[in-house]
């Protein structure tokens, strides 16, 4: 079940995210499994998490990282997600790199997505046709109604067997993506949407208006099996 809660800005979704993360962190046990979105809401969160309080709120050797998307670019790319993280997170907190889990971007599509999805069984102890279950999967959402990298119209829609496919670009780059599935997304434990900004109130306000897992907006095919679906939204994207 999807629940919406409005706040007055980023900054104000930025610092509740923060908190979710941190409380979240604590109730995980030996290890809180995240998968980290892109984008400039996301961004913000990162920049959050690496300042004091939250900083040493959470044990970082006890988090670990892994991608809900990426884009085929080096890691060192401006596009890239990985190096956005890199720059904003993980160079500031004290988080182990063998717990980070990045999607090689600079090697052929398929072969990442197909190495990644391994990776994914062997961490999660899952079998073929089982799917990975995230403590949180932290997601953003396009003017499009797009989120991870799964665009309107896009046969990465209806993948129901993998955990991680290649699927092609909807919106600006035009690069081929990586991205998990909507069986991973709807497996997790929590998730978490950060929405902010007018050019997502037309299409947020659709989705609101529609049932779950009833849309042409990919993000509202987000439609958790057993899991707390929470999405932050300012007054901008609202349209208030």
């Amino acid at each position: 079940m999807r629940e919406v809660v409005v706040l007055e800005g980023m900054e104000a979704i930025t610092r509740d995210a923060a908190l979710r993360f941190v409380a979240l962190s604590h109730l995980a046990g030996e290890r809180f499994t995240v998968a980290l979105a892109g984008g400039s809401t996301p961004k913000a969160l990162y920049e959050q998490l690496s300042t004091e309080p939250y900083k040493s709120a959470v044990d970082w050797s006890r988090v670990f990282l892994f991608f809900g998307d990426e884009r085929c670019v080096p890691p060192v790319h401006e596009n890239s997600n990985y190096a956005m993280a890199k720059t904003a997170l993980l160079d500031l907190v004290p988080v182990p790199p063998e717990n980070v889990f990045r999607m090689k971007g600079e090697i052929e599509p398929e072969k990442t997505a197909n190495d990644y999805e391994e990776s994914l069984n062997k961490f999660f102890g899952v079998e073929k046709g089982e799917f990975p279950r995230f403590d949180l999967i932290m997601l953003g959402m396009g003017s499009d109604g797009h989120t991870a990298s799964l665009f309107p119209g896009k046969a990465s829609l209806e993948e129901t067997e993998r955990s991680v496919i290649a699927s092609e670009p909807g919106l600006e780059p035009f690069v081929p993506r990586l991205t998990l599935t909507f069986p991973v997304l709807n497996n997790a434990k929590d998730v978490i949407f950060l929405i902010s900004g007018q050019d997502k109130s037309v299409s947020l306000e659709a989705i609101l208006d529609l049932e779950e897992g009833e849309s042409r907006f990919p993000a509202s095919l987000v439609n958790l099996t057993n899991g707390s679906n929470i999405w932050l939204v300012d007054h901008d994207a609202m349209g208030i």
